[in-house]
């Protein structure tokens, strides 16, 4: 299996190793978010499904651990971070990855929201004063949250370390309590009472299923690390979430279902002691110092969720910036303390508003939580679907045809004619028979290839199978949640369609205002497609060629598709923030406007294409070409010593007014 360090890490692997995340810290950082769930979501889901709390949970464990497998694909395959909208946009087009930043955003605004306002009812269990003041203290929270993040102090890593570690071990003190007043019959008997005076039809079943995903929100924050972890990132995102799968899993399930049955219904059923019921299974099963440290660690748990919701906001909002759907404003930052104050503002009033809006009616709120969650849920497990699909049907391709060496090239055989309506399109032409590169360099290409995911049929195997049709099935549970929401909970579906309207709308005017520049925002892919038959053009910096190298490629294409690289030179950066979403090429701002101009021709020409971005180091071409698999690769003649490692069967030059451009084809079916 080819190893991650093998290949070069678009994300940039800036700062040093020691500075980024391990598998125990990610754990923490994801554990501080999930684990939070269990003390709001009892008292939400009983009013919903009553005693049935417990068992839909239960149920959507299963989903949950379907959703980790392919959270932990979409964090290794996306190293630059970015979760739903990285996803979206790649797999399908940045349109729709906008969308998923919108989402994103519905489910952060109303974490933070909530999270505060729980935080602030179970520090009432304490001190009982605050509890008739609890709206106006979370409004004032939230506002002291953003005011910390402004100047400058935010998340860490390690206090996340610490909160999560006093979460699990509450948490399991509870359960040790429980379990040491009740017999293992006892236990097994609260199964069956789940079910006393219930019906399980099919819409009970479709509502409290949906329901139950929020007991799990706070899984999408591991795509988030991405950026910030250990390599090799299959190894620390295996082990964190496995961590995850078992502290979740042997935690909220059984709190759930002890706080829901084990305790007098007129808690469950008051609105302001459902709010604080895990504290007060501690008092109940075992004594009030234990429902003290439970409401003490809870609060302040909750608190700090809410400030990782907050921080999660303002980089969305850099995100979709830097992205250009957002105005370029929200970029700015504080001269002094270097902080994006204008994001960070926006981020700390979002949540305000549904808590006034709902007058901090915490069980609207879990309701309103659904639509945002689940939406950026069902929109990451599609897109990853797509590349999954995208890459067994290239492989399909390849198995059908051989080896990938004697694949024909979609535009035909015969070269001679290719050749000349190449050739009729030039000034000046020149036929050029290259020798074959050295033995050294053909080892390392045949190294490259036989790495490759496509070749030897790697994604057809028994595992890749079935973890495609796995996915397929999540995808299908997880838009099954979503829409039962959107109809079960219209509260939810009003305000996070209304969010969804406002980004979108602000986001096609920015979009709008850049097309009259003549300048489009693009998305990238990290991932090469196999695209035989198309023209690859390579882009550089401070290139004046770079013009006609865009035209060549397209008035060339003849209907094939034509992959752009540009090889930027972004200087290295220190290691990102926690869930800060770290792409170079989004730092590279002459890329950024070279991309966008070709996204102009594109689309008048209507020529399929595909962006890519590569820093510039050796190979960097060379890999790219033998993934794709181009019949022409095109640059400027000058930068010719970016092509090696490439044999190509011919090159052809032409002078343009903008200088000399390189034309080098490849008949791949000829090659043995």
């Amino acid at each position: 299996m080819k190893k991650e360090t093998s290949k070069p890490d678009y994300a940039g692997e800036v700062g040093e190793r020691s500075s980024r995340l391990g598998p125990v810290l990610c754990w923490a950082v994801v554990f501080a978010d999930i684990g939070t769930s269990v003390y709001y979501v009892p008292g939400i889901l009983y009013r919903n499904v009553g005693s049935l709390a417990g068992f839909f949970v239960f149920m959507t464990m299963s989903v949950f651990v379907l959703l980790t497998l392919k959270y932990s694909e979409v964090t290794r395959r996306y190293p630059q971070g970015g979760g739903v909208i990285t996803v979206a946009a790649q797999a399908i087009n940045h349109w729709v990855g906008a969308l998923g930043g919108m989402f994103i955003l519905v489910d952060y605004f109303l974490t933070a929201a909530i999270s505060c306002l729980s935080g602030i009812l179970y520090l009432s269990v304490v001190f009982p004063a605050m509890g008739p003041y609890a709206l106006i203290l979370a409004i004032g929270t939230l506002i002291l949250l953003g005011i910390l993040n402004l100047v400058g102090i935010s998340a860490s890593a390690k206090v996340s370390l610490a909160g999560a570690v006093i979460a699990f071990l509450s948490d399991v003190a509870l359960l040790v309590t429980v379990f040491s007043h009740i017999s293992i019959h006892e236990f097994l008997s609260l199964f069956p009472s789940m079910f006393v005076g219930h019906e399980l039809t099919p819409v009970i079943i479709l509502v409290g299923f949906s329901s139950s995903f929020l007991a799990f929100s706070g899984l999408e924050s591991i795509s988030q690390l991405s950026p910030v972890m250990k390599t090799p990132r299959k190894n620390t995102i295996g082990i964190a979430l496995a961590l995850v799968v078992l502290t979740v899993g042997l935690t909220s399930p059984l709190l759930t279902m002890f706080s829901t049955l084990l305790l007098p219904k007129s808690v469950a059923e008051d609105p302001v002691l459902s709010t604080q019921i895990i504290s007060l299974l501690g008092g109940q099963w075992g004594n009030t110092a234990l429902e003290t440290e439970v409401a003490i660690s809870a609060g302040a748990l909750l608190v700090f969720a809410s400030n990782t919701a907050i921080i999660g906001s303002y980089y969305v909002f850099l995100a979709l910036s830097r992205m250009q759907f957002f105005p370029g404003a929200l970029l700015q930052r504080n001269s002094r303390r270097g902080t994006p104050h204008f994001a960070i503002v926006l981020a700390t009033i979002a949540p305000i508003i549904p808590l006034v809006l709902v007058e901090g009616n915490i069980t609207l709120l879990g309701d309103m939580y659904a639509f945002g969650l689940l939406a950026a849920f069902t929109l990451t497990c599609l897109g990853l679907d797509i590349v999954r699909h995208r890459e067994r049907k290239a492989a399909k391709v390849l198995r059908d045809r051989g080896e990938p060496e004697n694949e024909q090239l979609e535009n035909g055989g015969d070269h001679s004619i290719r050749e000349m309506e190449v050739g009729s399109n030039l000034s000046f032409a020149e036929d050029l028979t290259l020798s074959t590169e050295s033995s050294m360099m053909r080892d390392k290409m045949n190294e490259e290839n036989s790495n490759h995911l496509y070749n030897g049929g790697k994604v057809l195997n028994f595992w890749h199978t079935f973890k495609f049709y796995i996915g397929l099935l999540t995808t299908v549970l997880v838009f099954t949640a979503w829409t039962t929401n959107l109809v079960a909970k219209p509260l939810a579906t009003a305000f996070g369609g209304t969010v969804t309207i406002i980004g979108m709308s602000i986001a096609y005017f920015n979009y709008a205002r850049h097309k009259r520049q003549e300048h489009l925002p693009v998305a990238i892919t990290h991932n090469e497609e196999y695209l035989p038959g198309s023209t690859l053009a390579v882009l550089m910096p401070d290139s004046k060629v770079n013009a006609a190298v865009m035209h060549s490629a397209i008035n060339n294409a003849r209907g094939n598709a034509v992959v752009f690289l540009y090889l930027g030179m972004t200087p290295a950066k220190p290691t990102p923030n926690m869930l800060e979403f770290h792409d170079p090429y989004y730092d590279d701002e002459q890329a950024k406007k070279t991309f966008g101009r070709v996204e102009h021709l594109a689309q008048k020409t209507k020529v399929k294409h595909l962006f890519l971005y590569r820093p510039l180091e050796p190979y960097a071409v060379v890999h790219v070409w033998n993934a794709v698999h181009p019949y022409e690769t095109i640059i400027s003649a000058e930068n010719t010593s970016q092509m090696q490692g490439i044999n190509p069967d011919r090159i052809r030059f032409e002078l343009t007014p903008e200088g000399k451009i390189s034309h080098l084809m490849k008949y791949w079916s000829l090659t043995s």
